[in-house]
């Protein structure tokens, strides 16, 4: 792969590491050849890293694949995953999940990266039902914006609420964020 077809995504091997290319930038100087300029992401340990290439340096692509799968149970820092067609369970350590698992709970469906056979990270649902487990007592005040407090959802993950939410309500959180998005009716 010549470093012209490196764009943003895309899934490239350096030195025998699996990189994931997060931010590219193209540089033409005056004089000499280009610059490319480069965000990667390590797909083993999750690092991140900037490295500056110039034009027809050639690249390796990373042999990597996508699967669904279902997160089953946590053991202590060990999270296990179910690959939905074949049922073979397999282990991603916390340390590569980083922030995704505040928002993994038991049954959820996610897309797997993998490197051959070896699970690199997880691509969560835009959106998950979270439980609230505890919340903080609001305090009325008169304000003209709204009014924010923290809960503790079913995961464990702190998040900021509106004051009417209470302990039990299920809320809709976006995973990408981090934030509260609305609080889920149940119909009866």
């Amino acid at each position: 792969m010549d470093i012209s077809e490196v764009r943003k995504g895309s899934k490239i091997m350096i030195d025998g590491v699996p990189y994931n290319v997060e931010e590219a930038e193209f540089m033409k100087p005056g004089k000499g050849s280009a610059i490319y300029r480069y965000k990667l992401r390590n797909l083993v340990d999750g690092s991140s890293t900037n490295k500056t290439y110039h034009s027809g340096e050639k690249f390796t692509g990373a042999n990597v694949n996508t699967r669904e799968g279902q997160f089953l149970y946590r053991e202590g820092n060990n999270f296990i995953f179910m690959n939905t067609d074949t049922f073979e369970q397999y282990t991603i350590e916390e340390t590569l999940l980083g922030d995704k698992s505040h928002f993994l709970k038991e049954g959820t469906i996610v897309t797997t990266m993998m490197l051959e056979e070896k699970p690199l990270d997880i691509t969560l649902p835009i959106f998950v039902e979270l439980k609230v487990t505890k919340s903080d007592i609001a305090t009325k005040t008169d304000t003209v914006t709204a009014q924010l407090k923290s809960a503790t959802v079913e995961t464990g993950y702190q998040i900021d609420v509106p004051t009417f939410i209470k302990e039990g309500d299920t809320i809709k959180v976006d995973t990408r964020t981090g934030t509260y998005v609305e609080r889920v009716v149940t119909k009866k």
